[in-house]
């Protein structure tokens, strides 16, 4: 499986951000994708994750409410819809999948995207 993050950019905090991650190759049917982010001098965190299956999903505490993982199935593409951005959201956003449910853990995933950037200014 090969996946290609995009759409990292600069945007106002309060503002809206969506990443995609396109995944081509060979996709197993149940696998999950996962997006984690890692802040600046920090440790590469969980963020959300979705089910191809069946699409369920999950989010950590920072993330919900503001943030949506969808999936296009017809594009091979999962997404991160992140809305009411803090300066704290800035980090190279990840996206990773693998042949199991969603997971939190990164040695978990053995698929990943090269990362795009999301800064948030205050």
């Amino acid at each position: 499986v090969q996946l290609q993050a995009s759409g990292g950019g600069l945007v106002q905090a309060g503002g809206s951000l969506r990443v995609s991650c396109a995944a081509s190759g060979r996709t197993p049917s149940r696998y999950s994708v996962g997006w984690f982010r890692q802040p600046p001098g920090k440790e590469r965190e969980f963020v959300a994750g979705i089910s191809w299956s069946n699409g369920s999903t999950y989010y950590t505490d920072s993330a919900k409410g503001r943030f949506t993982i969808s999936r296009d199935s017809a594009k091979n593409t999962v997404y991160l819809q992140m809305d009411s951005l803090k300066p704290e959201d800035t980090a190279v956003y990840y996206c990773a999948a693998d042949n199991h449910p969603i997971v939190t853990m990164i040695r978990r995933y053995s698929y990943w995207g090269q990362g795009t950037l999301v800064t948030v200014s205050s």
